[in-house]
């Protein structure tokens, strides 16, 4: 059987060989039973000519791993109905037109953010008993690509996981108004330190914003990576990283097309009708390794407390005193007091609300057109 992989980078980018590593894995486990056909670098406007070319070259099902593939993706399912595509961080899988055999998929990642807060609350709480920053200096800087709900409400779990440790910390975001460009990237965590960040995390897809912290690690500053372990890139000043595993989605689905099975009834997840997703309780989430050299003690057990309670169910992320606003309507505003579940309907996040008084987003945006 042909399998198509479909991607907007190549492996210099995280975020893509982070696929990668799932392709492997299934070449690893189907050997001689599958063949892959891989295209790198494929921007919006060539998805349609990919899919095509995979179409004649008789592939069963297509992964297609960029949302700003998702519209073109799901034309073409309806072009080609007897080939599955499956998107990656797609959210239009149950708007009409229903396509049967397009399909939507991604981890439950906002707990991987949540966790990855406390981490970086611990290290502040370390710092303020220190008397290296005070409780008023508890700051972190967030490198976000987009205002999408997959980059807010990842920012927005990130900072409640570093409030749970320390009630003071506020967070300021900037927009890359990019996936890909390490230059862009490394210039927006830049600024957030030049302007009093002390951690820096990120939703964006290369190494620019490690690269900027670990050549500021004199400042105390530290940092939170995604897709990948940066602790190469960073031994300084990166204290971990979380990631969306693929590969239960990537194999499972493989799985069902070689059985001729519905994908949805063969992969383990959280399903709303061709959309699935999942979290740390399926391996769909995980945490990378910790930099123990200057992560802050104790550090490991609040982690293993929080993945714990996420797989009991028995943490709800976006509840507290908070008011929150859409960017996009200011008269949209959402009180936490009464709690929002993140993923009840679909895979991708939808939580869309910047946190009134402890978000700030620097409008003074180094990129944007």
């Amino acid at each position: 059987m042909k399998i198509g992989f479909i991607y907007d980078g190549d492996e210099s980018i995280p975020n893509t060989n982070n696929f990668i590593r799932s392709q492997h894995l299934l070449e690893e486990q189907y050997n001689d039973e599958i063949s892959i056909i891989v295209r790198n670098n494929v921007s919006p406007d060539q998805i349609e000519a990919a899919i095509d070319e995979m179409a004649r070259e008789k592939c069963s099902i297509i992964f297609t791993t960029s949302y700003a593939h998702s519209i073109v993706a799901k034309e073409c399912a309806e072009k080609y109905p007897e080939i599955q595509i499956c998107q990656a961080t797609g959210d239009n899988a149950q708007e009409e037109p229903f396509i049967s055999n397009y399909h939507t998929f991604m981890g439950e990642i906002y707990q991987g953010r949540y966790i990855s807060g406390i981490v970086a609350g611990m290290k502040l709480k370390e710092l303020i008993e220190n008397g290296v920053i005070t409780a008023e200096q508890a700051k972190l800087g967030y490198v976000g690509s987009y205002p999408f709900p997959e980059v807010i409400s990842g920012y927005t779990a990130f900072l409640l996981g570093a409030r749970s440790i320390v009630p003071s910390t506020t967070m300021t975001v900037i927009y890359s108004y990019t996936w890909s460009s390490f230059s862009q990237e490394k210039a927006c965590a830049e600024h957030l330190i030049n302007n009093g960040c002390i951690i820096i995390s990120q939703h964006s897809d290369t190494v620019g914003p490690a690269v900027a912290c670990e050549a500021a690690f004199e400042k105390n500053i530290f940092h939170i990576g995604y897709n990948q372990n940066m602790i190469d890139i960073a031994p300084m000043t990166s204290l971990m990283s979380t990631r969306i595993n693929w590969t239960p989605y990537i194999t499972g689905a493989v799985e069902a097309v070689l059985n001729k099975k519905s994908i949805e009834k063969t992969v383990k997840g959280h399903v709303h009708g061709n959309d699935v997703g999942a979290g740390i309780d399926l391996n769909w989430v995980q945490i990378l390794e910790l930099n123990s050299i200057i992560t802050a003690k104790g550090t490991e057990e609040q982690i293993a407390k929080a993945i714990q309670n996420f797989k009991r169910g028995k943490t709800n992320v976006y509840v507290g005193d908070y008011i929150g606003v859409n960017p996009y309507d200011e008269n949209d505003i959402y009180d936490l007091r009464k709690g929002f579940k993140e993923n009840a309907n679909s895979s991708a996040p939808s939580f869309n609300y910047v946190l009134k008084d402890v978000i700030k987003v620097d409008e003074i945006s180094l990129f944007q057109n």
